[in-house]
């Protein structure tokens, strides 16, 4: 792939996953988010983590299956980082605006509400990733322990998930597609992962 290609991608990229806070600025301006906008903020926000998020663990699975697109690689760590900026918006909302920087406030929530609980942890995972995901990193960890390390993306993508279905009221069964979709990506890694080997292990003659 050429270089101004790449360049584009990238490009088309930042667009797209820039486009859900340019709807919530648009929206605050026009005075269109709604009857209760921060809510809207916290929804708009979440959704947009756990989507980019998930696309991010697509890119591998993507690159294995089809090698004529492995030059997408690049765009996993612009997906993760973006993945981890709305993840902070989400949980700056709560801070901010839930619980108005109050430590009492938070401390309370975070043990009795357990969807915060899980969503809480699901940030810290994304943080440590989010501060390796520079090339110094890979060097000064070494390239194991960082693939190692960055493999609890899919944790804190499970725990998103779980946090979407216990944020939303009984009967809602908005979080279907997205738990779908990472239900697929979780088990076409061990399949992949296999079918890789039995690639490697020589035929007899």
């Amino acid at each position: 792939m050429t270089v101004n290609k790449l360049v584009l991608l990238k490009t088309v990229t930042w667009i797209a996953c820039l486009w859900p806070l340019a709807k919530l600025v648009i929206g605050a301006s026009l005075n269109e988010l709604g009857a209760d906008p921060t809510n809207a903020i916290t929804f708009t926000t979440g959704l947009a983590a756990l989507r980019i998020l998930t696309l991010s663990l697509a890119v591998t699975p993507v690159r294995r299956l089809i090698p004529a697109l492995s030059w997408i690689g690049p765009l996993r760590k612009i997906l993760g980082l973006f993945a981890f900026f709305y993840a902070t918006l989400h949980l700056a909302t709560w801070v901010a605006l839930y619980v108005a920087f109050d430590a009492h406030a938070m401390a309370d929530d975070i043990l009795k509400r357990r969807f915060i609980t899980v969503g809480l942890a699901a940030w810290l995972l994304l943080l440590p990733l989010a501060a390796t995901s520079f090339n110094w990193a890979i060097r000064k960890m070494g390239g194991r322990r960082w693939k190692r390390l960055h493999k609890l993306a899919y944790v804190a993508a499970v725990l998103g998930v779980v946090h979407y279905w216990w944020g939303v009221k009984s009967g809602v069964l908005t979080p279907i597609t997205i738990t779908v979709v990472l239900g697929v990506l979780l088990a076409a890694r061990p399949v992949l992962d296999w079918a890789q080997r039995r690639r490697a292990v020589p035929r007899p003659v």
